[in-house]
Parts: C-alpha cells; structure tokens; sequence
C-alpha cells in the first residue's frame, strides 16, 4: 500500500525531457511506413504490373484487417495490459511485412511461380499481417499516455512530442523517395522494383531505429494508477440512441476519405495526368504535409466555441471543394500550379482533421468510461469506408483514356481525376451538410492537444 502511494506520487509529478522524448519516437516505424503505404501503394502495385483492380483488392485487404485489428488490439491491451510487449511485437510484424510487399512477392520467391495470382495473393497477405503489426503498434502506443503519467501537463508533451516526431518521419519518408525517385530510372519493372526496394528498405532502418530506443528508454507503464483502474463500461447502446453521435462519425468518416483517397491518387495524378517529373511524387506530397502540420500546430493553440468549430470545419470543406474542381479540370499545360494547390490541400486537411477530431471529443464530454467504443468504432468506419472507396475507384483504372493522346491545354477526364478531385470534393460538401444539422453543446472548447493523431 505505502508503495502504490508512493508509486502515485511518482506518477503525478512532471515527465523529465528523456522520458517524453523517447516515449515520442515510439510511433516513427508506423508513421513512416504509413506515409508511403498510402502515398505509393498502388502506384508501386501497377507499376510493377499488377492490374488495377488486382492492386485495389491488395489495399483492400489490408483495411479491413486494419479496422477488424484496431478493434481487438485495443480490446486485449485493455484487458492483459503490457503495453511494450504489444508494441515491439507489432513493430516486428510491420517491419517484416513491409519489406516483404515493396521488397518484392516473397510467396513467389519461395514458390519459384511469379503468376499474377500468386503475387495478388502474397501481396494481400502480408498487407493484412502489415495492418495488423500497425494497429497494435498504434493502439499500444497511443493508450500509454494516460498510464505514464497522471500529470496532465506530461500528458500534452508526450503527445505533442509523437506530433513532432510523426512531421520528423513524414518528411523522411518524402526526403528519401525524393532522392531515390531523383537519382534513379523507373524505364523497366526491375528499376521500379529497385527504387521502392530502397524506398522501403531505408524506412525501415530508419524507424526501427527510433523503435529500439524507445523501447529501451521508455518504462512499462503501471496499471495502479486510477485512470487506468478497471472500470463498468458504458453500454454500447448509451451511444447508437445519441443522434450526435451518427453525426460525428459521418463527419469524421468524409475526413477521412477526404485525407486518405486524395492521399492514395495524388502520385498517379502528378505522374500519369500532369505528367510532372519523378521527384514530384514526392515534392507534392511534402509540401502538403508541411503545410497541414504548420496549421495544426497554430490551430491546437486555439480555444474554441462550438460554434468556432462547426466553421473551422466547414471552411477546411469549403476549401477542398475549390480545390477539387480546379484539380478536375486542371490541364498538364499548367502543372505548375499543382505545387500551389498542394498549399491549399494541406491547409483543408488540417483544417478538418483538427475540427473533425474536436468533435469526437465533445462527443464524448463527460463520458470517459466509453471512450474505447467511441473511438474504436470511428476508427472501424473510417478504415472500412475507405478500402471500399479505393478499391471500387482503382478498380475502374482500366478504364482510363491514354494519357499521352491528351491534348496539354484540355483536362482529360481520368479516374484519378475523379479520386483526387471529384470524391474529396463531394465528401466535403457531404460534411458541410451534416455540420449544419449539428447541435454542440459545450459553449468552448480547450485547445486540441493531439491534432495529428489520425492523420493517416
């Protein structure tokens, strides 16, 4: 009894530097590979040679593993605790099945068969194993926070800290491809093979790296301690009867797919559309990140009415809107112009994910003791919306007109036209719709501690 005092004790004062700087590199494998999961998937997939709607079931597997995993590794880590031994397991699963989709089919090199169907099935696989090893990493990591510390200010620096680190990895990924997509050919599907090769091979050794010193520098955290104290729960249905609460998961489900469908057709946009040079692949996607960080970090310093939040919101919808017309219709004549656009994408991003995820938390208020269903379920949605988005979009691929017969003054209408342009665009007036009909209690709001959190 005098121990877990003390022990309490311990826990309520304020994190020295060493402990909040190691706890924030704890999410770097995941951020990084996340960032070229999404960026250059599918990209790499038909480049390689996999038909489109081959490559779309690949993305798709790997989602729904991701959204079914977030749900039952936050339910096992709540119930048998063990926080780093979920996060170093699933850091080696990601590690792993990561190298072994942009390293190359391993089912194939083992099988001495390179069918089309064989490396559709190997790379399904180990894109669900990938989801897998990243959601347990994810919710290990993310759930610590409130067992490390009781301080509630250690708690905003170990997340603003994993916000710091998630730029540092984001920018490292867009660093390395820019450099490899620089320096090297992509004229054959072995030079192809070769540049996500180094692409990924680097990521990994880069975010092991800050893995491994995490783990080392970071403690077990206690369950002892009263936020982490086993708890009644509160009844699934308390939240399906809250009209708010169907709100906010459309509002947070069209964020999403605002974020990550832009995300997934941004490279064959600037490559097959425009036609921009290689090194674009990874120059658009930074700035945009650059930017949409640069904002979030402004907007978390904020303290908002309700009604500050519901126009935050919609000005990020507004903005994609315009956005997504000019990308639409935008010829490769004027190419240029997709670097000032990235500007105002990261800008929308920002703008709704940090109102979107304000508004899980008035949401939840008081509510603690159904947080885990809250967000879980959200976090479900979102992942299943969007395999299902990209998949029946990349599915239609085939149909796309050639690229090279387009005339460079005339925007040629493309699935990725659509993907990028026309689905992000409709999505965000979907939200502005729902927002209208919202009713947010809370007359303020205190300043948003993680705004990046869920940004892929």
């Amino acid at each position: 009894m005098v121990d877990g005092m003390q022990d309490e004790e311990v826990g309520s004062k304020p994190l020295g530097r060493c402990s909040v700087f190691t706890y924030g590199m704890g999410h770097m494998l995941n951020d990084i590979t996340s960032a070229c999961w999404f960026t250059y998937l599918l990209v790499f997939l038909t480049d390689i040679g996999l038909s489109p709607g081959d490559s779309a079931a690949v993305m798709l597997s790997g989602q729904v593993a991701d959204a079914f995993a977030t749900v039952f590794a936050g339910e096992l880590i709540d119930r048998f605790g063990y926080f780093k031994i979920w996060h170093a397991a699933g850091s080696v699963l990601v590690a792993f099945s990561f190298s072994s989709v942009f390293g190359g089919c391993m089912p194939c090199k083992i099988l001495g068969n390179n069918s089309l169907k064989l490396q559709t099935i190997g790379y399904s696989i180990f894109a669900a194993i990938f989801n897998i090893g990243w959601a347990a990493t994810q919710v290990s990591h993310m759930s610590m926070v409130n067992c490390i510390t009781s301080n509630s200010t250690s708690r905003v620096m170990l997340t603003s800290c994993r916000n710091a680190f998630t730029m540092v990895a984001n920018l490292s990924l867009y660093a390395i491809a820019l450099l490899v997509f620089s320096v090297s050919t992509s004229k054959t599907v072995v030079n192809v093979e070769n540049q996500y090769r180094w692409i990924a091979y680097s990521s990994i050794f880069f975010g092991c790296c800050f893995v491994a010193i995490f783990l080392i520098g970071t403690r077990e955290p206690r369950l002892y301690r009263g936020d982490c104290k086993t708890y009644t729960r509160i009844s699934w249905t308390y939240w399906f009867k809250k009209i708010l609460y169907y709100q906010v998961a459309l509002v947070y489900v069209v964020t999403r797919l605002v974020t990550n469908v832009s995300q997934a057709f941004l490279a064959f946009y600037v490559i097959n559309d425009l036609q921009m040079a290689q090194s674009s692949k990874a120059l658009v996607p930074a700035i945009i990140y650059i930017c949409s960080f640069i904002v979030s970090i402004f907007l978390q310093e904020m303290r908002w009415t309700s009604q500050h939040l519901k126009a935050i919101f919609n000005a990020g919808c507004f903005l994609w809107i315009s956005c997504g017309s000019i990308i639409l219709f935008l010829p490769r004549s004027m190419n240029y112009y997709m670097y000032i656009l990235s500007i105002l994408i990261g800008m929308a991003n920002a703008l709704m994910m940090v109102a979107g995820i304000s508004m899980q938390s008035v949401l939840v208020g008081e509510d603690l003791n159904g947080v885990a269903f809250v967000y879980g379920s959200l976090s479900f949605l979102d992942k299943m919306s969007c395999g299902i988005a990209l998949y029946s979009l990349q599915s239609y691929q085939h149909t796309l007109s050639n690229m090279q017969e387009c005339s460079p003054f005339h925007a040629c209408f493309s699935v990725t036209r659509y993907g990028l342009g026309l689905v992000p665009a409709l999505s965000a007036l979907v939200g502005i719709i729902v927002t209208s009909t919202m009713k947010l209690h809370p007359s303020a709001l205190n300043p948003l501690a993680e705004p990046l959190l869920a940004q892929f």
